[in-house]
């Protein structure tokens, strides 16, 4: 199964406390970490239904170019979102107690940054009707920070981000 995962790469406050993350931010952690902060029912549904080996694209949002910047892959299935009981966490939830937790988290690890980004606006004009992406669900949901992609969808992102860094590769070669 296969997933996007949105973050956002630029200095933004929740609570006092900047909650920026960047795919360069995953690709220095040393272990593995935890995808949290969640807070719509539908992302945190998405969630629980990851698996342990599922991959993720990495997406940034909320910044000049959103887009798909890398990968990484689902190492730990689902658990309580412990940051939800902590009045000084960013995502404090004062609803969410720890006998009966509202949010959960996975726990994610780096496995790629891609050369380019694959642009927000390439993904919209292959969601066009009858394009590979019509179906996508980050692009009918799109407010939604967690979401479903296709096997045929992530090939075919896949597959662009391959033909982009060959192109370039070809280019920086003449």
């Amino acid at each position: 199964t296969y997933w996007l995962l949105k973050a956002e790469p630029q200095t933004r406050l929740e609570n006092g406390i900047d909650v920026a993350f960047s795919i360069d931010d995953l690709a220095a952690k040393t272990a593995p970490e935890p995808w949290d902060g969640i807070r719509a029912y539908a992302a945190r549904n998405n969630l629980r239904a990851m698996k342990k080996g599922d991959l993720a694209f990495f997406y940034h949002s909320n910044c000049k170019e959103p887009g798909i910047v890398g990968t990484m892959e689902i190492v730990r299935e689902h658990s309580v979102d412990e940051s939800a009981h902590d009045p000084k966490a960013p995502y404090y939830d004062p609803k969410s107690s720890p006998d009966n937790p509202r949010w959960s988290v996975v726990h994610v690890e780096f496995r790629s940054k891609f050369a380019d980004i694959v642009p927000l606006t390439y993904l919209r004009a292959m969601g066009a009707p009858g394009l590979p992406l019509e179906n996508m669900q980050m692009l009918k949901q799109s407010r939604l920070s967690v979401s479903k992609v296709s096997a045929d969808e992530w090939e075919f992102i896949l597959r662009k981000q391959r033909a982009d860094a060959d192109c370039g590769e070809e280019g920086r070669k003449a």
